[in-house]
């Protein structure tokens, strides 16, 4: 299960997306999650889903790698769906005692699922194509102007990138120690519920004994390196945009355009 997690990892590959810059990648997402939460019909999910077939071509990292992330939300998807459909209110098509499915409610469970699956898959197209330390120059540089209100964002983007760069080091490293424990004799793979929950006990202790570990021992390291912020700090390769970075504005422009557009046409047909 912890090999499936796919966030925060980054797959090398040599592509247009990974060749873009990090500020066009973050704001690509940006403009993508809105654009996930506010489409409406069919013509707009075909427009999302367009884009993003595209955008997974175009990276060049394996579908099934991208997808394999999903196998670790599969419950959570699942009991988002089901809590839209049985805990909806509407025109009821069946029912069964105090349970009851409404029209309304499974086009929530549809919607709500189908935006989940997206917002992962499409969420995890700029992990795997931008590495950690490009992801914080990007960030750094996009949320500059809050310098001027005081907010910290070189160590806000600091935190994020270490945060993600500790997930697939913690997801290896449960991997080792649920071995190890599983060579003690110890049980995982129980059906009772209960018994699981205290089989996470010899797992979650020695992980976060291994976690403040790590952390203790990267805080030393910046020490020692004299870190001390972002205040008068350069970069090794500075950030600049070319004409591909340009182009691949225009193209979210006009993604967004499209979705808007097919939601007010949408809305009008349904008016």
């Amino acid at each position: 299960m912890f090999k499936d997690i796919t966030l925060g990892q980054y797959y090398p590959a040599d592509s247009v997306l990974h060749k873009l810059d990090p500020r066009v990648k973050l704001f690509g997402t940006l403009i993508y999650i809105i654009c996930l939460f506010s489409f409406k019909g069919p013509i707009g999910i075909a427009i999302i889903l367009g884009f993003l077939a595209a955008v997974i071509i175009l990276s060049k990292v394996p579908f099934k790698f991208m997808v394999k992330g999903l196998r670790g939300i599969v419950f959570l998807v699942i009991f988002a769906g089901l809590i839209n459909l049985f805990m909806t209110n509407g025109d009821i098509i069946w029912e069964w005692k105090k349970l009851h499915i409404t029209r309304q409610g499974l086009d929530n469970c549809i919607l709500m699922t189908t935006r989940m699956v997206l917002l992962i898959v499409g969420s995890s197209v700029m992990t795997l194509t931008t590495t950690p330390n490009s992801l914080t120059d990007g960030l750094e540089k996009s949320m500059k102007p809050l310098n001027k209100i005081k907010i910290p964002v070189h160590d806000i983007s600091m935190m994020m990138s270490i945060a993600l760069r500790f997930i697939p080091i913690l997801t290896e490293e449960t991997e080792k120690i649920q071995k190890a424990q599983m060579a003690r004799g110890a049980e995982f793979d129980g059906k009772n519920i209960i018994k699981k929950v205290k089989a996470m006990i010899p797992l979650l202790v020695p992980l976060f004994v291994s976690a403040f570990r790590r952390a203790n021992d990267l805080a030393l390291a910046m020490e020692a390196r004299c870190y001390n912020g972002g205040e008068g700090r350069t970069k090794m390769h500075p950030l600049r945009y070319v004409k591909s970075d340009v182009v691949a504005y225009v193209i979210l422009w006009i993604f967004l355009a499209l979705v808007i557009a097919a939601r007010i046409l949408w809305v009008k047909v349904l008016a």
